[in-house]
């Protein structure tokens, strides 16, 4: 009985470490602290749409010819916002106020605020800096 109860008490200790790591991982994902403090603008051309969690994103391609990854709000957020999945289609134009990955060797960013046909989607209204 004994080696059984250590055996259990040491499989859900393992368990909790690997829960409390992910959850960690996660939060880090979900935080701002992989992206830059200023914000900049991206305008160009949708290449796909996606609104599967946890964040909806895009992939937009800019003038240069980049394919930049657009992290949008949570899905509530992004949806408050206005934007769905139906507001916008794969060859829109598109400028996008946000902040981009402190690792400037990669396209993405982290959308504030996404402009299409003059009309404004705040994800973080809070967070806009003009």
């Amino acid at each position: 009985m004994h080696a059984s109860f250590n055996k259990l008490t040491r499989r859900l200790c393992g368990v909790l470490v690997l829960a409390g790591s992910c959850g960690s991982a996660a939060f880090a994902h979900h935080g701002w602290t992989w992206a830059d403090g200023e914000q900049t603008t991206l305008e160009g051309t949708i290449e796909s749409i996606s609104m599967a969690p946890p964040h909806p994103k895009l992939q937009v391609q800019s003038a240069q010819g980049q394919s930049w990854q657009v992290d949008l709000g949570n899905p509530s957020q992004t949806e408050r916002s206005g934007f769905t999945g139906q507001t916008a289609k794969v060859g829109d134009r598109i400028t996008v106020l946000g902040n981009r990955a402190q690792d400037h060797k990669v396209q993405h960013m982290k959308a504030v605020r996404i402009t299409l046909d003059g009309k404004r989607y705040d994800m973080y209204p809070e967070r806009i800096k003009e």
